[in-house]
């Protein structure tokens, strides 16, 4: 297929245009080459393209205006192209009322406060009122190279332990954490097919604690680190219902975490993929 990917400069992009590379003919501009704030550009991008699909991923997080005009720009143009898979967010459904194995049909009970998910619900409200070629693929936790470790639970714990710190959470939650490498295998079932619904949530349905994934990280590495837990308690689980998903699909074979999370430390150990300052997790 013919697929236009925007923001694989990010980490969801990213992983999308190196593993999609040499099965689909990718077209990734950057932004030098294609703005996606520029209207009339992006018009003419995708009425010269002719894609099968386009994959948007671009988002400014930190700007309701230039997320939102990012979408529209490419959703006013929907009949230039085969259909529109955009990426989406749990944060959809707010943050300050997260419920256990939230279902597609809680979405528009509460409208979010924050930037990241009031954007997001803007764009989920415009999908499921169209009848056309426009899916949105609602993610909960996910993760795998190139998030930013920095601020990334997983990824930030295996680096503190190859830097020879222990580990270290705030106050533990559940997540449905999906591995970036079944969001791909996730998104070609998108790819050859006509969804039946707008909205999907792209998730495992299987919650996990934070507490036990650092403990998974300690024994890969195999030194008994000390765990952290700075506050007691839990905060809100943040698990989603994939019901839909696997009624429409059919059964899928997740990765298990303790083989993903294997795989993210083997990454992470690799010379050059990223250089790990100790400094950087006292």
């Amino acid at each position: 297929m013919k697929l236009f990917i925007t923001g694989t400069n990010g980490f969801i992009g990213r992983n999308l245009k190196e593993q999609l590379q040499g099965r689909h003919d990718l077209h990734c501009p950057k932004r030098a080459e294609l703005a996606l704030l520029d209207a009339e550009a992006v018009r003419a991008y995708l009425e010269r393209g002719t894609f099968d699909a386009v994959i948007h991923c671009a988002v400014n997080i930190a700007s309701v205006e230039e997320t939102l005009k990012m979408y529209f720009n490419i959703e006013r143009c929907s009949g230039s192209f085969g259909k529109l898979l955009s990426v989406g967010s749990a944060a959809e459904y707010d943050m300050r009322h997260y419920v256990p194995k939230m279902k597609e049909s809680y979405f528009g009970e509460h409208v979010p406060a924050d930037v990241y998910g009031f954007a997001k619900y803007v764009i989920a409200k415009d999908i499921e009122s169209r009848q056309r070629n426009l899916y949105n693929l609602r993610v909960f936790g996910i993760y795998g190279k190139h998030e930013n470790y920095s601020r990334r639970f997983i990824s930030n714990n295996i680096c503190r332990a190859l830097c020879d710190r222990d580990l270290s959470l705030q106050k533990n939650v559940y997540f449905d954490y999906l591995y970036v490498d079944d969001f791909t295998r996730i998104v070609e079932r998108f790819l050859a097919c006509d969804p039946a619904h707008r909205s999907y949530n792209v998730c495992t349905g299987e919650r996990v604690d934070l507490l036990t994934l650092a403990r998974l990280i300690r024994d890969i590495e195999g030194k008994g680190r000390a765990i952290t837990v700075r506050e007691e308690g839990l905060k809100p689980e943040y698990t989603g219902d994939n019901g839909r998903f696997l009624s429409d699909f059919g059964a899928f074979d997740f990765t298990p975490h303790e083989r993903a999370v294997a795989e993210l430390y083997r990454w992470y150990q690799s010379p050059g993929n990223v250089v790990l300052d100790p400094k950087d997790y006292v």
